[in-house]
Parts: C-alpha cells; sequence; structure tokens
C-alpha cells in the first residue's frame, strides 16, 4: 500500500486526488487548515472503504508550522504532492505577506513546499516521486526584487511562484536521480476556488485536472525532472532551465528560511 501526502487536499484539485488515491487503496496524508473539512475527506475515504486516511493540519504561510508539519510524519512516503496553493487573489486585492515577512505567493505556492519536500526526502523511498502543482502562467522571477515590493501585482506573484516551483523541479531530480519528479500545468481555470475568487471564469474541470495529476503520480516509466501540461511534457518559461537563475533562487530560497527560522 502506497502512502501519500497531499498538501491542500481539502478543496478543489487536492480533495478530488485524494478520494481518488484513497479509495483505489492508498494511504492518503491529509493536509489542510480547517479540521472540519479535513474530516469531511477523511469521512467520504472511509465510506468508499479506503484505508484510514491521516490528518495533517498547518498553515503553510507559517515556516514554522511548515517544519512541525514535516516532524509529525515519522514514516515512509511513496509520493508528495505539493498541491497547496493562493490565486491571484480578489481584483482590487493588495501585497500580502506571510507570518514570516514573505511575500504570501511566493510563500505558500513555492517556499512551503521548497522546505517540506527537503525536510522529507530521508522519507521518501528511493523510489518515490514528487509532484509540484504548478502552471502554464509563468513569468519571470526579478532577483533585484524577488519579493515584489515595487509594482506587486496578484497574477504576476502568481505565476512568478508557480515558475519558481518548476525551477526547484529541475534542481530537485537533478540532486535526487532515484526519484521521479515533476511539475505540471493540470488544466485551465478549473472550477476551483481560486480561480471563482480572482474574477476568472473556469474553462476546465478539476476532475481534467486530476486526470493529468494523477497520471505524474501513478503512471510507469516517466521521466524526471520535466514540466508537462496536461498530460504531456511541454517546456516552461526559459528561466527554469538557467542554471545561474535557479542557483539564485536556491540562495534566495535557503536565505528567506535561515532568516525565519
Amino acid at each position: 500500500m502506497q502512502t501519500i501526502l497531499i498538501t491542500g487536499a481539502t478543496d478543489g484539485l487536492g480533495r478530488e486526488l485524494a478520494l481518488r488515491l484513497g479509495t483505489a487503496g492508498a494511504r492518503v496524508l491529509v493536509h489542510g487548515r480547517d479540521a472540519t473539512r479535513a474530516e469531511r475527506v477523511r469521512a467520504d475515504i472511509r465510506a468508499a472503504g479506503g484505508p484510514e486516511p491521516e490528518i495533517l493540519l498547518a498553515d503553510l504561510g507559517d515556516l514554522h508550522a511548515v517544519d512541525k508539519l514535516a516532524d509529525s510524519i515519522d514514516h515512509e512516503l511513496d509520493v508528495i504532492v505539493n498541491n497547496a496553493g493562493i490565486g491571484a487573489g480578489r481584483p482590487g486585492a493588495t501585497r500580502e505577506v506571510s507570518a514570516d515577512g514573505i511575500e504570501l505567493r511566493f510563500a505558500i505556492n513555492y517556499l512551503a513546499g521548497y522546505r517540506l519536500t527537503r525536510r522529507l526526502l530521508p522519507q521518501l523511498v528511493p523510489t518515490g516521486r514528487v509532484v509540484n502543482v504548478a502552471s502554464a502562467g509563468q513569468q519571470a522571477i526579478d532577483f533585484d526584487d524577488p519579493m515584489m515590493e515595487r509594482g506587486w501585482d496578484g497574477f504576476a506573484a502568481y505565476m512568478r511562484s508557480k515558475l519558481a516551483q518548476i525551477m526547484f523541479t529541475v534542481d530537485l531530480a537533478a540532486e535526487q536521480p532515484g526519484l521521479t519528479v515533476n511539475a505540471l500545468h493540470p488544466a485551465t481555470f478549473m472550477n476551483t476556488t481560486m480561480v471563482t475568487e480572482s474574477g476568472v471564469t473556469p474553462t476546465s474541470t478539476v476532475a481534467e485536472g486530476a486526470a493529468a495529476t494523477m497520471h505524474l503520480i501513478t503512471a510507469p516509466g516517466l521521466p524526471t525532472g520535466h514540466y508537462f501540461n496536461g498530460l504531456h511534457a511541454a517546456r516552461a518559461n526559459q528561466q527554469a532551465y538557467d542554471p545561474q537563475a535557479r542557483e539564485r533562487l536556491r540562495t534566495l530560497s535557503d536565505t528567506l528560511i535561515s532568516n525565519a527560522l
């Protein structure tokens, strides 16, 4: 039986993945912030005859909470799905920062997964997988203003955080050749809370996004270090393939984490 951690598993794509994997026989670690919603996911999996899920509550906007989440997982993992995230925000939204003073989309969409995954690498089985749920919406990171203190825009902040996820994917795959590490754009403007909150009309379904993500979780013989658009390998923003940019991102990430902790 596989053990699979899914962050942001109480709503939208994460919830759908938890239900599909749990009812298929995987032991799912259901991460969320809201205990009531997490319990509903657990109840649905149990009602369908799946193995007992484990609930893990943590606010990924707080790196201390991310570390506590990592510390609470003391068993082997087969797959980590970094799915939790926030979108561009409501129309007219202004810049926000995390509990650690980090631009909020960068903190939740990227840095939390970066920290959590690195903390949990010793628990991943030798042939384990990491799936980073990114986006086709990508924008190069301005390393002169990585926290977007000037000219903040919600969509730009979101797109930069998603490119950071892909850059991390490329790096981690090179560092951990035994693992299968990939990122994907699951589907365009799925019918999720994140999309509708930002004022965008959905153009695809959560089921479509779940099918693409399940492919990276379960399909045999996948390559590693790739970005997928749906079911197919694709080309990410050019910055993802720039070794110097990735090194700058690693340095920035490690510095932010060190300063916070």
